[in-house]
């Protein structure tokens, strides 16, 4: 092509997750081309979960595509969901390309040009009639705006405990995924400190850990600041605002473990109107996700704006289906 852009593809989904997946699947059943762009690599999130993780779902709520999801666990843990999408991609012959972030989007409905860049820097064009966007929200933290926080010692993922072994460690959060590294932390020999502004642990926290954190704060074993705010973090210590005043402990990680959000000035970029009334949901017929855009359509957590525990794999996997039905509609098939 004369803008060096590829062959036009029906459609191109941005965001190789279990939605994105997904979208394409259902775009290549029902008869058109899908090709999916990630900044990272296959389930990109999903890689970035703790190691260990345990879904609190079953097996076959997390399945796309009508292949079974085949698990000894009543509960499935990260690997074996990373292990069954890969099958599911080999499977369908999904075309993905991988490490190229998203920089921007020309075009309109029928013709848009998608420009990506690769892990080295270099441009690429890609051409599709549709786009999905499916890039869920746990690539962008929610940062606690304080000093210190850019320190290299403050991380907004936990990923596994054995580096932290014998060292003194703040977990900030009280969800599910605090709950999850601090225990997982303190079980492997780090001296962990839980700090959540809530006057306990979160009711939505996964009903066999909520019990287990509770008995360890109250035992000792990890130490808890509730009702309590991290003001400042430096090289060796972490301050805190607490009911009894201004504590100051030692301090060598701090993981501010405080939510994540969507990538809202991407959505907004592409025309996308956020509902600043509704949570910042952005708009789309709830019948087909097509957005105020035409031929932009949205898919998973994006949907729900700043309610980011609405929508889960569990029934944004369905959202594919809504999609490739309106396709039908408006695309003739290859």
């Amino acid at each position: 092509m004369s803008d060096g852009a590829e062959e036009i593809v029906d459609l191109l989904v941005i965001g190789a997750g279990p939605t994105g997946l997904a979208c394409a699947i259902e775009a290549q059943r029902a008869g058109f081309t899908a090709m999916l762009v990630d900044k990272g690599c296959l389930c990109n999130s999903l890689f970035h979960y703790p190691a260990h993780m345990t879904f609190f779902t079953t097996p076959e709520l997390l399945e796309i595509g009508g292949m079974p999801f085949s698990s000894p666990n009543q509960k499935p843990n990260r690997n074996e969901a990373l292990e069954y999408y890969r099958k599911v991609a080999e499977h369908y012959k999904l075309d993905i390309r991988q490490y190229e972030k998203v920089q921007r989007v020309d075009g309109s409905d029928g013709d848009f040009v998608v420009h990506a860049m690769d892990q080295f820097g270099r441009m690429l064009k890609h051409r599709a009639r549709k786009l999905v966007i499916a890039t869920g929200y746990y690539d962008l933290p929610n940062y606690l705006g304080i000093p210190g926080e850019d320190l290299v010692k403050v991380k907004h993922y936990y990923h596994e405990p054995h580096p932290f072994y014998g060292l003194d460690v703040v977990v900030i959060g009280g969800k599910n995924s605090a709950a999850i590294a601090a225990l997982d932390l303190w079980r492997h020999g780090a001296k962990v400190t839980l700090v959540h502004r809530g006057r306990e642990m979160h009711r939505h926290v996964k009903y066999w850990i909520l019990p287990d954190i509770n008995n360890r704060v109250k035992n000792g074993e990890i130490t808890a600041y509730f009702d309590s705010t991290v003001t400042n973090i430096s090289e060796d210590e972490v301050t805190l605002s607490t009911p009894s005043g201004v504590v100051t402990i030692a301090n060598q990680f701090v993981f501010a473990l405080t939510g994540y959000h969507p990538d809202f000035s991407f959505i907004e970029q592409l025309g996308v109107k956020l509902d600043e009334a509704n949570d910042r949901c952005p708009v789309c017929d709830p019948a087909t996700l097509e957005s105020n855009v035409p031929g932009i359509y949205l898919a998973g957590v994006i949907v729900a704006g700043e309610r980011t525990n609405e929508i889960f794999i569990e029934n944004g996997r369905f959202h594919g289906q809504l999609i490739a039905e309106a396709l039908r509609g408006k695309l003739v098939a290859a």
